[in-house]
């Protein structure tokens, strides 16, 4: 298969032996060559710390680091105080997004939408980042309409965003459709399908639930049918996933960026499934 433009993403782990896990799992995933490697960023900024040593070990070690900055209930001045570290630490890409207000906390600050985030990143910084945002294929789960869903993210990418990754789905048409609907738009940044492996089933349906993606009828009843048979639901999870990746692919998708759960097993031998390795 033709070279496909791969990114990973890592959430940062809670404890030193998870930092040592996620270094050996990098190591890894290294050799696949990715473009960059994102970090998650905890609700509100929870996170804020750990995202920046991960990031900042990635960079140490000569990869590209993409830091996601997430605006919900902060500062201007603090976000401005982050992208000042980025760029001293020369971070040239940051995955831009809105993010979820830490329970029990009202205020929304400074920043409402992702749109407002991207608009002051490229006030403060010009164009030393490269911003992504985040797109729904399937609708994000707020939204109050499919329209609405599409407006916002137009507006994102009119703020200044230069490329989307798209949350994870199983269904190859929900990202064309959108990706047509996009393009209807007059938008024409690469949109980057985001791909979970799957590693079992009953945690994937629980948060597939929250977070609307959706697993499609057939698939949910195929690994219901498995049971606690946990090498057939890999083996299953493996043809899948690969057989999606491929159809997006052949259908024009610009790469693949793997939500890889700080694991490197699922997206190597994806990878190397589809030769992209």
């Amino acid at each position: 298969m033709a070279h496909a433009n791969l990114s990973i993403e890592f959430f940062p782990p809670q404890t030193p032996e998870g930092v040592d896990k996620l270094r050996a799992t990098r190591a890894k995933l290294a050799e696949l060559k990715p473009e960059f490697f994102s970090v998650t960023y905890g609700a509100g900024g929870s996170t804020r710390e750990r995202t920046f040593a991960i990031v900042r070990e990635i960079a140490g070690e000569g990869l590209s680091a993409a830091p996601h900055l997430s605006c919900i209930g902060s500062t201007r001045e603090s976000i401005r105080a982050i992208l000042d570290e980025y760029r001293a630490a020369d971070i040239r890409r940051i995955v831009a997004l809105r993010g979820d207000l830490p329970s029990g906390m009202a205020d929304a600050g400074e920043f409402r939408y992702a749109n407002e985030l991207v608009e002051f990143i490229r006030a403060e910084t010009g164009d030393h980042f490269t911003i992504e945002v985040a797109a729904y294929p399937e609708w994000h789960p707020q939204a109050r309409s499919p329209e609405d869903d599409l407006a916002a993210f137009v507006k994102k990418v009119r703020a200044g965003a230069d490329s989307a990754i798209t949350q994870y789905f199983y269904n190859a048409d929900a990202y064309f459709h959108f990706v047509d609907a996009v393009r209807a738009k007059g938008v024409d940044i690469p949109i980057v399908p985001g791909i979970m492996p799957i590693a079992g089933f009953s945690k994937l349906a629980r948060f597939s639930d929250a977070c609307g993606a959706e697993i499609p009828r057939w698939m949910r009843k195929k690994f219901e049918g498995f049971g606690d048979d946990a090498e057939s639901i890999k083996a299953f999870g493996l043809d899948v996933v690969t057989e999606l990746c491929a159809k997006l692919l052949k259908g024009g998708a610009p790469g693949l960026h793997f939500y890889c759960m700080n694991q490197a097993a699922l997206t190597t031998e994806i990878c190397k499934r589809l030769q992209i390795a």
